[in-house]
């Protein structure tokens, strides 16, 4: 039984999606030869165990390819939940694993049509397909004669000589089950359903309504308003601008990557206000893509159905099989970080202000002014320049530094494949064979598609379109990062920030989990929401290792590495701006749970945003990291949902687990401690529970206080 997280959003899932396998299809049907004329629906073939044809996507085929997958998928699952045979563990958990692989294949093809390559044409069959797709979902999910057999496995004797990878299967898919309403009967039962056919519709329509609103408000302006905007972001705006129509103009594009600098630079404060409150009002403009209304319904729909279930509310249903397990133990955490983050807050305003006024600026400082002035404070205090600093972050270099990486602690090789070998959904993205350094075993492939075009969703996120498993046939992976970094002026360099390289370095932390594992079934694959995110994030430590720095900061112009005294005042301002950074982060995380832990009758998202921030103490001159109308981790899928706070409590493992590191005799690049990671953090996947993973490294459980001691915050106790 296949959970493919990568798709939550797109498929409106409760936590089962039984149909996303991957692979060779295993299965004889009637509708075989429409599989093989489908091209979504075909095996995939050429090198590597075969690729996705990435190339020939064709909008028509989606429908079709999609309907058959879910009539071969459920006849499957009705050959397994009709079988006369006993319910054993080979006929019908390996069963399930096994069933699904023509649907899977199609889900590859459709995450990149919603993720990178959308279009108003794709939004609509999205649209259509999406409580569909849930109907089909539940379908599986409330098969009583399946879900008896299921259970039948979970109790039975048999279970006990099991493998504990076995044993941790059964009950995966077992509560796979159970936790989304396979136990309910009559109405109760049909209720379920379409609430989550209706979720299905709201979060598609959420998120793309968002993208509506990324597009729709891309901002061309002269050079009269450009004044302390670096020439590499001018050179990127500007042929942006050129390609778009707009000769002579520099475009600013309504994501992150394009809105943070323009906040960090321009010395234009309209500007800057205009595109703050372009950014922070996606889905919020009262208009056909406000998300206010959608929030309020989903929120509804949500408590409805956890009531279904005998929850109290939706974040104690969703925490259950989380390593927090109930949102009083997340509260707790986000709780006990929240006062210091707000007190550095106010210092660093203080800063700021003490500046502007120095200036003589005349202005109080608000939101669109605080990564303004706090660059400038970064430059008073530690005498960085953010701007310096980029001239050593090539796009293409910090790739090689993280292949690097890779190869010291996973035993990892990339290798560019061969051009045109492997098909490609876009000219931007390129492909790496991934092999075993010490022994040129194949591990799969590694995509990377990095930078923002209309039709690709904002952020960086990582993906697979193939899961290492080995209970038939040893499968490869397919694993994918995705950013939207500004493309650069042709023949230039792509300069990011120093907060961008760490989520690249983020983000290929997740391709190396895909990478690792080492799980005989699909389902194992998966990964509980608050432990998965600690494998990316420990990975952005290595950014800042000596090797890392002496090899690959080099400046685009001369070639020189990065100054030591640079450095130097890196590292010394490491915990700077800690106060802005952990409090936009956490006042999202805190007004999900309150959005989960509330009762949402007649709730005006607005007002409730608004009424708790005042309520926490939220600072004037800081908005939420994502706020409500654009919360896509919240309400556009229910992957993050009464979850977000899964950062921080993942980051308490990394902090603790740096430190690991740091008093290892090899530091960062010790090769008994990468050993334990590997085997214990990486490669086990979700085969292991996580606390018992983490006890297996560690010896011991993590605390909060490497945390604290990280952003420079009071240690308690100390």
């Amino acid at each position: 039984m296949r959970t493919v997280r990568t798709l939550c959003a797109a498929l409106a899932a409760a936590g089962l999606l039984t149909a996303c396998a991957q692979g060779p299809d295993s299965t004889d049907s009637s509708q075989d030869a429409m599989t093989t004329t489908n091209t979504l629906l075909a095996e995939w073939e050429g090198p590597y165990q075969g690729v996705p044809a990435f190339d020939q996507i064709d909008l028509a085929e989606v429908k079709p390819a999609l309907e058959i997958g879910m009539q071969k998928n459920l006849d499957e699952v009705d050959a397994i939940a009709n079988s006369s045979e006993p319910p054993t563990f080979e006929n019908t958990i390996v069963a399930l694993e096994r069933s699904g692989r023509d649907l899977g294949r199609v889900f590859a093809y459709y995450g990149i049509l919603s993720s990178n390559l959308s279009s108003p044409e794709f939004r609509e069959i999205q649209s259509e397909m999406a409580p569909k797709l849930s109907e089909f979902n539940s379908k599986i999910t409330q098969n009583a004669k399946l879900f008896e057999r299921v259970r039948a496995v979970y109790e039975s004797d048999e279970l006990a000589a099991r493998s504990p990878e076995e044993q941790r299967l059964v009950e995966l898919v077992y509560d796979g089950f159970a936790r989304n309403g396979a136990t309910l009967e009559g109405e109760a039962k049909e209720r379920y359903a379409a609430i989550n056919q209706r979720l299905a519709e709201l979060h598609t329509t959420f998120s793309n309504n968002v993208l509506a609103d990324e597009e729709g408000y891309t901002l061309y302006v002269d050079e009269a308003q450009t004044a302390g905007l670096p020439e590499s972001f001018l050179k990127a705006a500007a042929a942006a601008a050129t390609e778009a129509g707009h000769e002579g103009q520099y475009a600013i594009f309504n994501t992150r990557s394009s809105m943070d600098p323009v906040l960090t630079y321009a010395d234009d404060r309209a500007l800057r206000e205009q595109v703050w409150r372009n950014y922070y009002s996606r889905g919020d403009n009262g208009d056909e893509y406000d998300n206010n209304a959608i929030i309020a319904e989903i929120l509804q729909l949500r408590d409805e159905r956890i009531q279904l279930l005998g929850y109290d509310n939706y974040a104690q249903w969703r925490l259950e099989n989380r390593m927090a397990k109930t949102p009083e133990r997340a509260l707790e955490l986000m709780e006990a970080v929240w006062p210091a983050a707000l007190a550095r807050v106010e210092e660093e305003v203080a800063d700021m202000q003490a500046v502007a006024d120095s200036e003589g600026a005349g202005l109080t400082i608000e939101p669109w002014d605080y990564r303004y002035y706090a660059e400038k404070v970064r430059r008073a205090k530690y005498d960085l320049d953010s701007d310096e600093v980029k001239q050593y972050l090539q796009l293409e270099k910090l790739r090689d530094a993280m292949f690097f990486v890779a190869g010291e602690l996973f035993d990892f090789a990339f290798t560019p494949v061969p051009e045109g070998s492997v098909p490609v959904f876009h000219e931007d993205v390129k492909v790496w064979e991934v092999t075993k350094k010490s022994s040129g075993e194949h591990v799969g492939l590694w995509y990377l598609d990095p930078f923002a075009r209309p039709g690709k969703r904002s952020g960086a996120w990582a993906t697979s379109y193939r899961s290492h498993e080995t209970f038939d046939e040893p499968q490869n992976v397919l694993s994918s990062n995705n950013s939207n970094f500004i493309k650069g002026a042709p023949g230039e360099p792509v300069l990011i920030s120093w907060d961008d390289a760490e989520t690249y370095f983020h983000e290929f932390g997740h391709a190396l989990h895909y990478l690792s594992s080492n799980v005989a079934y699909p389902t194992l694959n998966g990964g509980v929401r608050d432990y998965t995110e600690f494998q990316s994030q420990l990975l952005e430590r290595w950014l800042t290792t000596d090797e890392v720095i002496d090899n690959y900061l080099v400046h685009y112009q001369t070639g020189e590495p990065i100054p030591a005294e640079l450095v130097a005042k890196i590292k010394r301002a490491s915990t700077f701006n800690q106060g802005f950074a952990t409090t936009e982060y956490l006042a999202s995380a805190l007004m999900d749970m309150r959005y989960h832990t509330d009762d949402p009758t007649g709730i005006d998202p607005d007002a409730f945003e608004r009424e708790n921030l005042a309520d926490l103490g939220m600072p004037s001159e800081i908005v939420m990291r994502h706020r409500s109308p654009h919360f896509g981790h919240v309400f556009s899928g229910e992957g993050y949902s009464a979850g977000y706070y899964g950062y921080l409590w993942a980051d308490v493992l990394t902090s603790d687990a740096a430190e690991a590191f740091a008093e290892a005799p090899g530091g960062f690049y010790d090769q008994e401690v990468a050993a334990k990671l590997v085997e214990h953090l990486f490669a086990p996947r979700n085969a292991v529970d996580p606390a018992d993973a983490y006890r297996a490294f560690r010896g011991r459980d993590a605390t909060i206080d490497a945390l604290m001691r990280d952003r420079g915050f009071p240690v308690p106790g100390e």
